[in-house]
């Protein structure tokens, strides 16, 4: 029998990503089928999202959720947070699997961690399905969705890069393709078409993707041809691995900084998008503002407050951009470099959580 490669068994992968706990979850009356990765606690409990999604199979559901939560994980300490990073995925198409028992299961699932894991909707699911999981686990983030002040914050991102490449951070008449158009993309939309940019957008719904157009002035393409679309920045906002093998020749921005997580399918396709002359603004700074929200929902802070701080995400991705040029790294090194440090003096003097 030929022994697999320590990277292809599950427990190599867990080692390799440096996951705390994976969790697998099978409930055979209401069909459930999920995973829940716990990444990393030093610094608070582990929050992540609930994305329910029609996966290939249940390899490519472990590595989604393990390289959600590790994004997670960075996310939080890039931004000063007091929480972990955690991630669940359950399998199954959200349009003709989800019931209310099946996210029942789910929650009792995430009960089992005693709150070691706080879940926030995502792909796939809504508030309304967090409020049923939160019947059966506690706590849950369940009173104000995070997609607006992703989106807020992802402005903020653009806006730093634009000034890092020359720009004053004006918006207007810049055009930005958004590529996907669900919560997070359709308010990134709203608010670049406040500033006037020049907006594209591209949806696997295409009706989704009329409707954002209308409502803004948008002109659509093909999700197809969105990383192939001609445009000052190129905002993902969807599923992640937008930059690949097959996608990186034909990119023909200048920019990429979105809300998708996990932007890049390999971690070295950092450094050809350098190479490139693409600025690379690293998806788990730029789309943190949804999570600066949520750390505030759960400190009982107000919007403003939290609006307030959703806006440093702009200064904390120029920070990175500046760390990058200085140190002669990419972008993706600067901002887990800047992670990994406070997560080491965290582990060292002991983290201040937000329990």
């Amino acid at each position: 029998m030929t022994t697999p490669p320590p990277e292809a068994t599950v427990f190599g992968r867990l080692r390799a990503g440096g996951a705390e706990q994976v969790l697998f979850g099978h409930d055979a009356r209401t069909g459930l089928r999920s995973v829940i990765a716990v990444h990393d606690t030093t610094l608070g409990p582990a929050l992540g999202g609930v994305r329910m999604h029609a996966y290939q199979d249940e390899n490519a559901a472990l590595d989604d959720a393990l390289r959600l939560a590790r994004a997670m994980t960075l996310k939080a300490s890039a931004a000063g947070l007091g929480l972990g990073g955690g991630w669940s995925v359950v399998i199954g198409d959200p349009a003709r699997d989800k019931t209310e028992e099946l996210l029942r299961a789910h929650g009792r699932f995430i009960a089992t961690l005693g709150g070691r894991f706080i879940p926030v909707n995502d792909i796939g699911t809504t508030q309304a399905d967090i409020e049923v999981i939160g019947r059966e686990a506690a706590p849950v983030c369940d009173s104000g969705d995070p997609s607006p002040m992703t989106a807020l914050g992802v402005l903020e991102g653009i806006r730093a890069c634009l000034r890092a490449t020359g720009g004053d951070g004006d918006l207007a008449g810049v055009r930005v393709c958004v590529q996907g158009v669900g919560n997070v993309g359709s308010a990134l939309a709203a608010l670049l078409a406040a500033e006037s940019a020049e907006l594209v957008v591209a949806d696997t719904d295409p009706a989704r993707a009329a409707a954002v157009a209308e409502r803004h002035g948008a002109r659509v393409v093909d999700p197809a041809d969105a990383a192939r679309t001609e445009c000052d920045v190129l905002a993902p906002c969807a599923m992640g691995a937008v930059v690949d093998d097959a996608t990186l020749p034909g990119l023909r921005c200048r920019i990429i900084a979105g809300g998708a997580n996990n932007v890049l399918a390999r971690p070295g396709h950092a450094a050809a998008l350098a190479e490139r002359g693409i600025l690379y603004a690293p998806d788990f700074c730029v789309n943190a503002g949804g999570l600066v929200f949520l750390e505030e929902q759960i400190l009982g802070h107000d919007r403003t407050t939290a609006e307030q701080r959703v806006r440093q995400v702009g200064v904390r991705v120029a920070e990175v951009i500046d760390r990058a040029r200085r140190t002669g790294v990419t972008t993706t090194e600067a901002a887990v470099a800047l992670a990994e440090a406070r997560l080491r003096t965290a582990a060292r003097d002991g983290a201040v959580s937000i329990r």
